[in-house]
């Protein structure tokens, strides 16, 4: 009698690989300790499960091994190896478009082989949108009345017929082998959706300054770190500029919101990933996105996604928290903004509690105490990034007013732009391709600060014109450890 095989099981031969930035820590009775992951997490695994990991990936072969596989998946332990994608025939393309028929050809172009919508959202020369549509073989779909790109997602994914569907915009270019390749995510039956990393694409022939820092630091380009989709992690959603999915998955969530004209693809990640599903971001695979040839069509693209907070913070609450900070962290990380004469010491006090806090929380391993104060001085440094962030970005509309009166704000002001040129030097730095122009730093500065204030400018327009805040609150979480006994950072 064959044992039934749970629905979300791993599949044999599927493998997981360590990630990178996770430390594994001798720990009691042979066991191991790893620490890690985004969220930051710790977890001990038993002296069997250890011997799983020892060679840094782990292969599903039995029960045990794909019971410790999803354990890694599911806290950002550790990453898919990507061995096989899917054939041809299982996946069809949706390209949502208006107009653009030139971007729509090089889109097209690219995608031979496999299935493609077409799908025109009322635009206002359809015949030439649907000639470039024939001359590539793709299937049209017209729409009569314009529904906006989650609109006409949803309608040609209405038409799909094949297992998997990938939603490519008519101003991205994707190789249909990348999209095959990203569709092997699909394999692990709890993954509904995918991303590749969406890299900005210059196509002026003398680009702009504003052009290639949007190439270098495009909002669509969420690093280059593998790693499994949510809130709070370092990757949090994901851009409907290029995805996969699993077509049956996505029918059944209802496809996009229409009703949104931007936010979207943040709400249906949201969406899945509290229904149970999981989201992958693979940054080893690339799409293009041809970035804007004015800087009001760039800066005016800002606005508007930051004009989609007040939307999701209606739909999804605290997910959408501009921070999430402790009440000691954020006290600290103030402090140190605010360059007080009390502001070292309250950083040294605060992360030394920290410290102690983090070390109760962590299982048994040999140097456990100096793991418990790195990650104490990681969090106050978070602490500070975010609070400069919210000075810089999400709340500078109220912070330019303080300065003006107040010398405490405008030194933490001051302290916030050192903190994100440190950040724009280390964490955030350009993903510029081998083959484009070179950015000087005053260009990087002035590029993030535009960025930011176009940005905090649509999240503030947004929260007044839907009399709500909530798209502006932060997040104060309780100093401890999470629900599975791990530390936060």
């Amino acid at each position: 009698m064959s044992v039934p095989v749970a629905v979300d099981r791993l599949p044999n031969g599927f493998a997981v690989r360590i990630r990178d930035d996770v430390r594994q820590n001798q720990g009691k009775e042979g066991s191991v300790v790893l620490v890690g992951g985004s969220p930051l997490r710790a977890m001990a695994l038993a002296p069997a499960a250890r011997r799983l990991v020892e060679g840094g990936t782990v292969e599903v072969t039995d029960e045990t091994s794909a019971t410790v596989a999803r354990r890694l998946l599911d806290a950002n332990l550790a990453d898919p190896v990507l061995a096989a994608g899917v054939e041809p025939e299982e996946i069809t393309v949706v390209v949502p478009v208006r107009d653009r028929p030139e971007q729509l050809d090089r889109c097209l172009r690219v995608l031979a082989g496999i299935a493609v919508i077409v799908v025109d959202d009322a635009s206002l020369d359809p015949d030439t949108v649907a000639g470039v549509a024939a001359r590539h073989g793709a299937a049209f779909v017209l729409l009569p009345v314009n529904l906006g790109p989650a609109g006409a997602r949803n309608a040609g994914l209405c038409e799909v017929g094949t297992p998997y569907v990938a939603f490519v915009d008519s101003d991205v270019t994707v190789e249909a082998k990348t999209l095959l390749t990203l569709a092997g995510h699909l394999h692990d039956p709890l993954v509904a959706l995918a991303g590749p990393l969406v890299r900005g694409m210059v196509r002026s022939a003398r680009p702009k300054w504003f052009e290639r820092f949007d190439a270098a630091s495009s909002s669509l380009a969420l690093g280059d770190r593998a790693c499994s989709v949510k809130p709070g992690a370092a990757v949090g959603w994901l851009p409907s500029a290029c995805l996969v999915g699993r077509t049956s998955t996505l029918l059944d969530a209802g496809g996009f919101a229409e009703q949104m004209r931007v936010g979207e693809d943040v709400d249906l990640v949201w969406r899945l990933v509290a229904a149970g599903r999981r989201v992958r971001y693979e940054p080893a695979l690339e799409a293009c996105h041809d970035v804007r040839d004015s800087i009001a069509g760039w800066l005016g693209r800002k606005v508007a996604y930051g004009s989609g907070g007040a939307a999701l913070a209606e739909r999804h609450g605290d997910a959408v928290a501009v921070a999430r900070l402790t009440p000691l962290m954020a006290a600290a990380g103030a402090g140190l903004l605010m360059r007080k004469r009390w502001s070292l010491l309250g950083a040294a006090v605060a992360t030394g509690w920290a410290a102690r806090t983090v070390h109760r929380a962590l299982p048994e391993f040999e140097g456990r105490r100096a793991s418990a104060a790195a990650l104490a001085a990681r969090g106050l440094g978070w602490a500070a990034r975010q609070e400069s962030a919210l000075l810089l970005r999400h709340w500078w509309p109220a912070a330019a007013v303080l300065a003006t009166v107040s010398p405490t704000a405008r030194r933490a002001m001051a302290s916030a732009v050192v903190v994100d040129a440190i950040v724009a030097a280390t964490v955030d730095r350009p993903l510029r391709r081998d083959d484009s122009p070179r950015l000087g730093l005053a260009e990087v500065a002035l590029g993030r600060r535009l960025d930011d204030l176009a940005y905090g400018l649509g999240l503030w327009s947004g929260a007044l014109r839907r009399r709500s805040w909530r798209a502006l609150a932060i997040a104060i979480t309780r100093t401890g450890t999470n629900k599975r006994g791990l530390p936060r950072s």
